[in-house]
């Protein structure tokens, strides 16, 4: 992926041009005084893999299957102190 660093007084003057840019893939970095702050990237890059309810189930199946092991959490803490 593409990637461009670019002032914060020029990405203000070149919004428009640069947010284009983004919305092809490539990656914006917007820098003031040389250090990167801000980040124009295409929207399809955030876009959630899976649906609340989905990782809600999955926390779910995955809280169930933690109650099911042999050690309690207070035997582990009690261990991890010694």
């Amino acid at each position: 992926m593409n990637e461009i660093e670019v002032g914060a007084f020029e990405a203000k003057n070149r919004l428009s041009a640069l947010v284009e840019e983004a919305a092809k893939g490539q990656r914006v970095w917007i820098t003031k005084r040389g250090k990167r702050v801000a980040l124009l990237s295409s929207g399809k890059e955030s876009e959630p893999t899976e649906t609340t309810a989905e990782m809600l189930a999955r926390f779910r199946k995955l809280r169930r299957s933690a109650r099911k092991g042999s050690e309690s959490l207070k035997s582990l803490i009690e261990e991890g102190r010694r």
